[in-house]
């Protein structure tokens, strides 16, 4: 299959398996590797298509940005539609979180923003040693509504309150220091490889199996789902906000300018 937004390919993790290893490439250079609606309805086809099939889902960005969070441009030219549902990138990150697979965020550059709920929702974060991690939402008066329930279950609620009312990016060293990342070297490629090595043994029932159990045993982030969505509904229905948006994406100039 053919994607407007992603490269996606495929790898057999042992000679007698399938191909149960996918790799899903964020890939919008154009748009600096945000998140508009295809980009979301991409994914959600590869894992609803490939989710019995596959037991490792590695998921990737581009060499300079893994994900910079949402498309202002796409946003400041359609009309938000209140109260729709169900909400797809939450749902998406949930699936991420629990599905019956194991999920790699494989990050070189930088993640900012929803790129960090990508990074929260896996169940591992390999980094590139230059990658950089940040929320820049509260600057542009909006919050990350549905990047929280995810951000606090990986680092805590404080670490994940300081991150967000700071804006600051935080390097991908300190990162792991927080486990908002759970490995990192300069060599991305090889830090994945080794990983995988150890990953592809892994039987597909038995992840099923777990991530299942702790799906049961975590309930937060489905108790949390309908809070976000209304906090998440306030910012970005929010007139003034919008306006300042829009500015910034015609004009380049920013809200507190």
């Amino acid at each position: 299959m053919s994607y407007n937004t992603l490269n996606v390919s495929f790898k057999a993790s042992s000679a007698t398996s399938g191909e149960d290893i996918c790799f899903i490439q964020m890939h919008r250079p154009e748009a600096n590797n945000t998140i508009n609606g295809e980009l979301i309805e991409e994914i959600w086809q590869v894992i609803k298509t490939y989710r019995e099939q596959v037991k490792i889902i590695v998921l990737s960005g581009l060499p300079e940005v893994f994900c910079f969070g949402a498309d202002f441009a796409a946003m400041a030219n359609e009309e938000p539609q209140v109260g729709e549902g169900p909400q797809p990138l939450y749902d998406l990150w949930r699936e991420l979180a629990f599905g019956p697979f194991v999920t790699i965020a494989h990050v070189r550059g930088k993640a900012n923003a929803g790129g960090i709920g990508f990074v929260a929702a896996c169940d591992l974060v390999l980094s590139e040693t230059r990658a950089e991690y940040s929320l820049s939402e509260m600057l542009f008066g909006l919050m990350p509504a549905y990047v929280m329930p995810f951000l606090i279950r990986r680092i805590g609620f404080q670490r994940a309150h300081a991150m967000t009312i700071s804006t600051t990016p935080v390097s991908a060293t300190e990162a792991k220091s927080w486990a908002l990342v759970d490995d990192v070297d300069d060599d991305a490629q090889g830090l994945l490889n080794r990983h995988l090595r150890r990953l592809r043994r892994l039987n597909k029932k038995a992840i099923a199996r777990y991530k299942d159990y702790l799906a049961d045993m975590d309930q937060e982030i489905a108790v949390n789902r309908p809070k976000a969505i209304v906090a998440n509904e306030k910012v970005f229905h929010d007139q003034e906000n919008m306006a300042k948006i829009s500015r910034y994406v015609t004009t380049g100039q920013f809200p507190w300018e």
